[in-house]
């Protein structure tokens, strides 16, 4: 695949749609877990 073709745009909504995608499930991750366990434990 040649270099050229990263930067069509489809390429970045696909990188922002993952990023996006990772931090939202990131948030919940510790939203659901981290501070439920947290609150519990001391």
């Amino acid at each position: 695949m040649a270099l050229d073709t990263v930067d069509h745009p489809a390429w970045t909504a696909a990188a922002g749609t993952a990023a996006a995608y990772l931090l939202v499930l990131g948030v919940l991750f510790v939203a659901l877990f981290v501070v439920p366990y947290l609150l519990f434990s001391l």
